[in-house]
């Protein structure tokens, strides 16, 4: 076991990293949220596909466990070639998941339960067979319906090279050639995803309208805000030059042999021309605005809101997203990256927090969602090694035991922090990826278009389980679910978990009413310096001096607890009074 590490409880550090603000700051700034994907979470018609009605229904539980608000993931009207994120008509539900009636009895509900809704825009790009692209298709080049999408004709003498040498996230060119009116082939429009959501033109200040008027259609419905889908991809580079690097998500993470024809230190071989230019500020200033003017009075319990996901790097470019005139949020992608290490996760922490404190905005922090493997399965890989982008058979798998430990060590750690938190539903029951996922039943897109490289984001979308012993664990009444759901998602299904001590759900209910009771979410942070490098500890107080002390051991050697600390939670069982490896406790500050 080795020779335990002493831990005082008190050892103020000279200057805390964040101050406390107060008990009444606006209900965005220490939310808690929970993400809903829609087409995973409750069936209610027994079509093996969850829907609206099936949401509703679930709703008290997540009342019950404690979080804030809900985040839908989108259910608009969509042919589903990227699971929604393909939109048709964003003034409609898509008949898979119901009605706006619907829609409505959602909003209401939830308000009667207390939670928000939150829901989810695309801007960056539509569905190929939204009615504007259907027209800019059958529109001449250089025609006002065209100008709505990215259309540039071809290089070469015959225009059959596409503008530049773009590939798409999802693999394969980011360009693809149509056919005109007159059976020639003609223009290449741009698709940074699938060829199925062709971008749109945001210089064209007809999408600028187009959207705040979808703004305004579901604002006038009762939600709450928006999380707004690859936030940093809406304006491209002027002149739309070539890039030698992969266009992921953050674009400059793998590097191609072709990287050093790039020019060297110009900007653009440093910042990928699709992502984060300087003019989507400009977009979301007028968001920010249009939400504000719903709440005239400026009473902070009325706040609509807007989150973006934006994969960018540094912190600080990320924080110029959540300017006091711009978004209220943005996903905190470098924690949820973060290896499994002390001295990473201390600096993330805190160049989080100092680059969110610069612009007066909260920190937001995420271990999973429906883009990512859960971290339930992702910490049970080799701590440093690349994130997958999904796991299959074949594959080198997580060490589940380990993974599971680690998950709601980390959980543990990311709830104490000030700051806004997003949950991923399922995660609370301790859910890893169906990583036995047969390979013929994938949908996620990515699975094709990287010629089977990459099997994609299915393994973490895969239905709830509720009930252990029914059909489809109690997902809805019918026989089969879109995915199918591996046979470890029984023993975790909620039915399994309510009331037991110990179980993932009670602890994660723990953790958010002592998170609610203690004001957590608005506490000052101050480091705890003295139980070595292996450990993340630190003390979160309000402004009466309430609060908890919270130790995370990322090391081989336990640490011991100060005779007589009140443990008020532990993310996994203490046999003594140590905190062992891979475990975080909260004590009570007196």
């Amino acid at each position: 076991m080795g020779h335990p590490q002493w831990c005082p409880v008190t050892s103020p550090a000279p200057h805390p990293l964040h101050p406390a603000e107060s008990h009444d700051a606006p209900w965005w700034r220490h939310a808690v949220i929970y993400q809903i994907y829609p087409r995973s979470w409750a069936d209610a018609n027994g079509d093996g596909i969850g829907d609206l009605p099936g949401i509703t229904a679930r709703l008290p539980y997540l009342a019950d466990l404690g979080v804030d608000a809900i985040w839908l993931s989108p259910f608009y009207a969509s042919p589903m070639n990227d699971a929604g994120y393909d939109v048709s008509d964003y003034r409609d539900i898509d008949p898979m998941f119901g009605t706006l009636d619907d829609a409505d009895t959602l909003i209401a509900a939830a308000h009667d339960l207390g939670l928000r809704v939150i829901v989810d825009l695309v801007p960056n790009h539509t569905s190929s067979e939204h009615e504007w692209f259907q027209a800019a298709l059958a529109a001449a080049p250089g025609s006002p319906e065209r100008a709505r999408y990215m259309f540039a004709e071809g290089k070469g003498s015959d225009g059959s090279e596409p503008p530049n040498n773009w590939l798409s996230v999802f693999g394969g060119p980011a360009w693809t050639r149509v056919i005109e009116a007159d059976g020639t082939p003609g223009q290449w429009y741009l698709h940074i995803f699938d060829t199925s959501q062709p971008d749109l033109n945001w210089e064209n200040p007809e999408v600028s309208e187009m959207f705040l008027d979808v703004l305004r259609f579901w604002l006038d419905r009762g939600v709450d805000g928006f999380r707004v889908d690859v936030a940093h991809g809406l304006i491209k580079a002027e002149g739309l030059p070539d890039w030698f690097e992969r266009t992921g998500m953050l674009g400059s993470h793998e590097e191609s042999a072709d990287k050093e024809s790039a020019s060297d230190g110009d900007e653009q071989s440093a910042r990928a021309p699709m992502w984060d230019q300087d003019g989507v500020h400009d977009v979301y200033r007028q968001w920010r605005a249009l939400l504000d003017s719903y709440n005239p009075e400026g009473d902070p319990a009325r706040d609509r809101i807007l989150c973006a996901e934006a994969w960018v790097e540094p912190v600080e470019r990320a924080a110029a997203y959540v300017r006091p005139d711009e978004m209220h949020q943005a996903f905190n992608f470098a924690f949820l990256e973060a290896p499994w290490r002390a001295a990473d996760l201390r600096e993330i922490i805190t160049s989080s927090i100092d680059a969110a404190d610069l612009v007066g905005a909260p920190s937001t922090w995420v271990l999973s969602n429906h883009d990512v493997v859960r971290h339930a399965s992702r910490l049970g890989l080799p701590v440093g090694a690349p994130r997958p982008n999904g796991i299959g058979t074949g594959d080198a798998q997580p060490n589940a035991v380990l993974g599971s430990r680690r998950a709601r060590a980390a959980t543990a750690l990311m709830l104490a922090l000030p700051g806004s938190a997003y949950v991923y539903q399922g995660e609370e029951l301790g859910l890893p990826d169906h990583t036995a996922l047969p390979d013929h039943l994938r949908q996620d897109p990515t699975w094709e278009h990287t010629e089977h490289r990459e099997r994609g984001r299915d393994g973490c979308r895969v239905p709830m389980p509720w009930e252990a012993g029914a059909s489809t664990y109690g997902f809805g009444p019918g026989e089969q679910t879109w995915l199918p759901q591996p046979e470890i998602y029984g023993a975790l299904a909620v039915d399994r978990q309510v009331g037991v001590d110990g179980s993932s759900l009670e602890l994660y209910r723990t953790l958010l009413t002592i998170r609610r009771d203690l004001d957590l979410g608005v506490g000052e942070l101050d480091w705890d310096e003295s139980l070595g490098a292996d450990v993340v500890a630190f003390r979160i107080t309000d402004q009466d001096g309430a609060g908890v002390h919270v130790i995370t051991n990322l090391g081989a050697e336990p640490v011991t607890l100060p005779e007589g600390a009140e443990v008020l939670v532990a993310s996994s069982r203490l046999a003594d009074p140590t905190v062992p490896t891979d475990t975080t406790v909260w004590l009570r500050i007196s």
